[in-house]
C-alpha cells in the first residue's frame, strides 16, 4: 500500500512524515521545501505478530509495509502548473490513497502559504485543483467515447455516458468518491485513474495546546469545520499533532509508552493513521507462521483464498488445493496448534472461502 501525504506548503506536511518514518526529511518553513517526493517504508503494527513468533519460536518475523510519500506542496493553479503542480499531480497518480494535511492551528513563527488559516478554504484550494486536473483527464475521454459513438461503436455509449454524468459532478465541485458509481461504471474506469476517485484521510494538524484540548474533549473550531466537512464526502478524518509525533518518534519503545500514556493516548498517531488508511482501503491481514519464519501478508477485504494464496506466490493459487485456516483468536483460546486442531479449530477451506482478519492459514497446492 502507497499513501500520499498532500497539502498545501507549511502545513505540516514534511513533519508529519519524518514523524511516521523517520526519514529525515527536509522539513522548513517556506514553500517547495520538499521538491522531489521522500519515501519511507513503515511497517504495520501488528501484536499478533509477536505472539505468533513466540509461540513457534520463528527464526523471523516480517510484518507488512506501507509506504509513505512525501509530495510537495500544492498550491492554486497547480493543475496549470502554477509551483510544482506538474510534478504533484504525476506523484499522486501513483499513490493508493490520499493523506492530506490540514492546518488547524494557529502559529506567529510559522508562516501559512495564504496569510491565514482557514481549514475549509486549505481543503477546497487542493479538492478543487485535483477536480480540475481530473477534469481535464475526463474531457479526453468523453470526446473520445462521443466520436466513437458516432462511428456506430455501441460499445462505447456506456463510456460516453458514465464520463458525461461524471464531468456534470466534478464540475460542481465534487470529487469523484462521491459519484456513486454501479459496478459496470467501477469496471470502465478501471484504468481512468481520477485523483480524486482515490480515499482520503484528512489529517487535522493540531498545536500540542489543541491536541491536548482535544484529547480531554474540546476540539477547537478549526477541526470541527474540517471534520463537517470530511464527512459530507464521507473521508476518513485523523486528529494528529506533527511536532508531538515527531517527539514520540525519537524515543525508545519503552519511554515511547510511557510517554503515549503520560499525553492519554493508547496508541501513537501512525498507528491510528495505519488503521484508518486500511478500513479506508478496505484492507485485512492474514497471517502464517512457523519456525522458518511468521509474516503478515494485507489483501483487500472479501478475498478468496486462492487469491490470498497468490499473495505469497503465484504457484500456490495456480495450484491451489485447500487452505487450513484457524482464526487468531482461537489459537490464543487453545494454546496451541496442536490443541487447536484437537478441538477441530483448524479448518479445510476451499477455492471460495473468503479470508478473514487474522485468519492464520496453511495452503496446500500442487503444481
Amino acid at each position: 500500500m502507497k499513501l500520499g501525504i498532500v497539502g498545501l506548503p507549511n502545513v505540516g506536511k514534511s513533519t508529519l512524515f519524518n514523524a511516521i518514518t523517520n526519514a529525515g526529511a527536509e522539513s522548513a518553513n517556506y514553500p517547495f521545501c520538499t521538491i522531489e517526493p521522500n519515501v519511507g517504508m513503515v511497517a504495520v503494527p501488528d501484536k499478533r505478530l509477536e505472539v505468533l513468533s513466540e509461540l513457534h519460536k520463528s527464526a523471523r518475523t516480517v510484518p507488512a509495509f506501507i509506504e509513505f510519500v512525501d509530495i510537495a506542496g500544492l498550491v492554486k493553479g497547480a493543475s496549470r502548473g502554477e509551483g510544482l503542480g506538474n510534478k504533484f499531480l504525476s506523484h499522486i497518480r501513483e499513490v493508493d490513497a490520499i493523506v492530506h494535511v490540514v492546518r488547524c492551528f494557529d502559529s506567529e513563527t510559522i508562516v501559512h502559504v495564504e496569510g491565514s488559516v482557514d481549514p475549509l478554504r486549505d481543503m477546497e484550494t487542493i479538492n478543487l485543483e485535483l477536480i480540475l486536473a481530473d477534469l481535464e483527464t475526463l474531457d479526453k475521454r468523453y470526446e473520445k467515447a462521443s466520436r466513437l459513438v458516432l462511428k456506430g461503436e455501441k460499445s462505447a455509449a456506456a463510456e460516453a455516458k458514465l464520463f458525461g454524468a461524471l464531468k456534470e459532478h466534478l464540475e460542481a465541485g465534487q470529487p469523484a468518491r462521491s459519484f456513486e458509481f454501479s459496478d459496470d461504471d467501477l469496471e470502465l474506469m478501471r484504468d481512468v485513474n481520477l485523483l480524486t476517485q482515490k480515499p482520503v484521510v484528512y489529517a487535522a494538524n493540531m498545536d500540542e495546546a489543541a491536541f491536548a484540548a482535544y484529547t480531554a474533549g474540546t476540539p477547537n473550531e478549526y477541526f470541527q469545520q474540517l471534520a463537517a466537512e470530511a464527512a459530507k464526502e464521507g473521508a476518513g478524518v485523523l486528529p494528529i499533532c506533527a511536532q508531538l509525533e515527531q517527539d514520540i518518534a525519537e524515543l525508545e519503545p519503552e519511554e515511547k509508552q510511557m510517554f503515549l500514556a503520560e499525553v492519554g493516548l493508547s496508541e501513537s498517531g501512525l498507528d491510528r493513521l495505519i488503521r484508518v488508511s486500511y478500513d479506508l482501503l478496505g484492507l485485512i491481514s492474514f497471517l502464517t507462521t512457523g519456525a522458518d519464519e511468521t509474516r503478515a501478508w494485507t489483501i483487500k477485504r472479501g478475498t478468496k483464498a486462492p487469491q490470498a494464496a497468490g499473495k505469497i506466490h503465484t504457484d500456490f493459487e495456480r495450484g491451489f488445493i485447500r487452505a487450513e485456516t484457524v482464526a487468531y483468536d482461537d489459537l490464543m483460546a487453545a494454546g496451541t496448534m496442536v490443541k487447536a486442531r484437537e478441538k477441530g479449530l483448524i479448518r479445510s477451506e476451499g477455492k471460495d472461502y473468503i479470508v478473514q482478519d487474522g485468519d492464520i492459514i496453511l495452503f496446500r497446492f500442487n503444481v
